[in-house]
């Protein structure tokens, strides 16, 4: 049985861990552009941007970065700018 302080400390814990954005599969843009907004927001060589686009493109999803909430909500921000769905959840909710 756990004490209530176990269970605060779990909680806690749980506050700290990251926050993932997630780039969506959508019908509208083609594989070549979201590729280039990958390298343009992020930085990616061209074969992780390639590799992260394929993955949005099979598997409906990717994560794209992680970091802090408010980091992860500017980086939604700027793909959403660009035309990308996105959004951001915390990394243990995938």
């Amino acid at each position: 049985m756990e004490t209530l302080t176990e269970t605060k400390v779990k909680s806690d814990l749980r506050a700290d861990r990251p926050w993932v954005c997630v780039v969506w599969d959508d019908p509208v843009n083609l594989m070549s552009y979201v590729t280039h907004v990958f390298i343009l927001l992020f930085g990616f060589s061209k074969e992780k941007a390639t590799e992260l686009m394929m993955k949005v493109h099979v598997e409906g999803k990717a994560i794209v970065n992680s970091g802090t909430r408010e980091e992860m909500e500017l980086d939604v921000q700027r793909l959403h700018e660009y035309g990308l769905w996105a959004t951001l959840q915390r990394d243990d909710e995938i």
